[in-house]
């Protein structure tokens, strides 16, 4: 390792109190042309990348001549040779603390042409007679030890997780993802784990132990939501430095057959709709926002009555990929709304006894009473759980593919349809018209005769 990085980590830990600021400009950090906030976002290769180029620390100082500033020569330390973004950037830091400290002392590299590390070494080396803080030139040869993981216990850890995922997550998916790691907890106490150990105590071996007792106990697909919680909130401790690697990620995920909705048949979407529309007009109305706007259950729950601007008939709504996304309001549906001019804007359109009122619970909650709700209606035609709300959504789907498709090519049915559904993408609705089955072939009967 450099010298300079070792004089300016003594700086770092023995320099407090320096002078005024003078012409220069703040030291940074240069990361391989890469955010390191975001380095977990990167892939493998973007990663390879950033660190196959140099890091170093950078500044500017006026030249006394010019007045202008100049940039100076990179202060890399020796950094390189660390093959980790973790102890690079723990070393860059330590530097650029030091260097910030040694220019508010006074640093002129154009007083006397005289060097950073002559500097340093004529400034905070002590005499002869007193016993050096600095370690010699021969004493720091091939030091490479790496930085230590910063100690913190089980249960300390978990909290910093799920105080980090508070702030992040919606208000749907956060109380899943806190079950999930709450029930991880349990089941670690359950086994005898001591939480106040450290964190480094759980092994990819005990994720795995415990993935395959959700598995027994529940499905692939609650065990690969467990894997993807469990993988996020260990991802939390690597972004703050309290781990250096996510092994949960790299825990097979299982196949899992999706669960959908059927799609219902004409039959059974008049007589449902007849059937709702005089016992539940509430329900009916809900169900139709599903139906013509194409909207998920949830975000019919989410709307409220200041959503709906019937005036010039847009709908304004609170999708789980974006904060807000505009939608028409179609005739059809504009002719079944009732007046809502007259309504507190601020209040939930749907509530449980009427349309438009002050219902304070949380979304998901207002999710699964609606689909209790439905339930009722969905026992009384004798259908099973194939069946739900969102089964109106890929009908009406169907139904508006079916149409387009009489007049239009598919690849303009898929570009108008995406406009109405609001996939963020064709490859998206593509999938998702296979998925509900919506494109069929015509009878191809005459070619097998």
């Amino acid at each position: 390792m450099s010298s300079i990085f070792l004089l300016l980590q003594n700086v770092h830990d023995n320099v407090h109190d320096f002078g005024m600021k003078l012409n220069y400009s703040d030291p940074k950090i240069y990361t391989g042309g890469v955010d390191v906030n975001t380095w977990s976002k990167l892939t493998k290769l973007q990663q390879k990348q950033a660190l196959d180029k140099d890091w170093y620390v950078y500044y500017s100082f006026r030249n006394p001549n010019t007045g202008r500033l100049v940039r100076q020569t990179n202060i890399k330390g020796g950094v390189n040779r660390h093959k980790s973004k973790r102890n690079r950037y723990h070393i860059l830091k330590v530097m650029k603390q030091g260097l910030d400290m040694v220019l508010l002392d006074g640093f002129n590299p154009y007083q006397d042409n005289k060097s950073l590390e002559s500097y340093l070494k004529e400034k905070f080396t002590i005499s002869d007679s007193q016993p050096s803080t600095l370690p010699t030139i021969e004493n720091v040869v091939a030091v490479e030890a790496e930085v230590p993981e910063l100690v913190i216990s089980i249960k300390d850890a978990f909290e910093l997780a799920l105080n980090t995922k508070a702030k992040i997550l919606n208000e749907n998916s956060y109380p899943k993802f806190k079950s999930r790691i709450n029930r991880f907890n349990n089941w670690l106490l359950d086994n005898k784990t001591n939480l106040d150990l450290c964190i480094t105590a759980i092994t990819k071996k005990t994720v795995i132990q415990y993935l395959n007792s959700v598995l027994q106990n529940t499905s692939p697909r609650n065990r690969n939501n467990t894997r993807t919680d469990i993988a996020s909130l260990f991802q939390v401790l690597v972004d703050n430095d309290v781990l250096q690697e996510n092994f949960v990620k790299k825990i097979n995920v299982l196949k899992a057959t999706p669960e959908r909705n059927k799609t219902y048949t004409p039959t059974q979407q008049e007589d449902i709709f007849l059937y709702m529309k005089e016992n539940d007009p509430i329900l009916y109305l809900f169900v139709q926002f599903i139906s013509f706007n194409f909207l998920r259950p949830i975000e019919v729950c989410r709307l409220k009555v200041g959503d709906l601007d019937l005036k010039d008939r847009k709908i304004y709504i609170r999708a789980k990929n974006q904060p807000v996304k505009i939608k028409i309001i179609p005739d059809i549906l504009i002719n079944e709304l009732p007046e809502l001019f007259h309504l507190n804007k601020s209040d939930s359109l749907f509530t449980p006894q009427a349309i438009g009122g002050i219902w304070d619970v949380a979304v998901s909650n207002k999710r699964d009473y609606f689909t209790k709700r439905f339930k009722k209606i969905k026992d009384h035609f004798g259908l099973g759980k194939d069946y739900g709300l969102y089964s109106f959504r890929h009908t009406f789907i169907t139904k508006l593919y079916k149409e387009m498709a009489k007049t239009a090519t598919p690849s303009e049915v898929k570009g108008r349809l995406q406009l109405i559904t609001g996939h963020s993408t064709i490859k998206a609705l593509e999938l998702y018209l296979r998925d509900i089955d919506a494109v069929l072939p015509d009878d191809y009967s005459k070619l097998l005769k």
